[in-house]
């Protein structure tokens, strides 16, 4: 069974730090790209950044460069973003996304909120 779980999500204010996790299980996670997304209330869903096969980060949204990092590791099947200095406008549920060029898969996503 094909399962994406993310973690790590929360309250944080301003300034502060989340470490967001996505476990995969279920598929080859070694060869999937994964993308971390996020949506608003009201607001479409955002790509926030990927990382490929080969560990490198692609397609970083202009508004997170340099507060936000994403790494994963492969012998855990687990993928990370570190977001750093938060804002409030980041606030948003988070997806992670594993992709290959025949599949597709979506977590349930997590919950970060940024107080000011």
């Amino acid at each position: 069974q094909v399962q994406l779980v993310e973690s790590g999500g929360g309250l944080v204010q301003a300034g502060g730090s989340l470490n967001l996790s996505c476990a995969a299980s279920g598929f080859a996670f070694t060869w999937y790209t994964m993308t971390w997304y996020r949506q608003a209330p009201g607001r479409e869903r955002q790509l926030v950044m990927c990382i490929t096969t080969h560990g490198d980060t692609t397609n970083i949204k202009d508004s997170v460069k340099g507060r936000f990092t994403v790494s994963r590791d492969n012998a855990k099947s687990t993928a990370y973003l570190q977001m750093n200095n938060l804002k409030p406008e980041d606030t948003a549920r988070y997806y992670c996304n594993a992709r290959s060029y025949a599949q597709d898969y979506w977590g349930q996503g997590t919950q970060v909120t940024v107080s000011s």
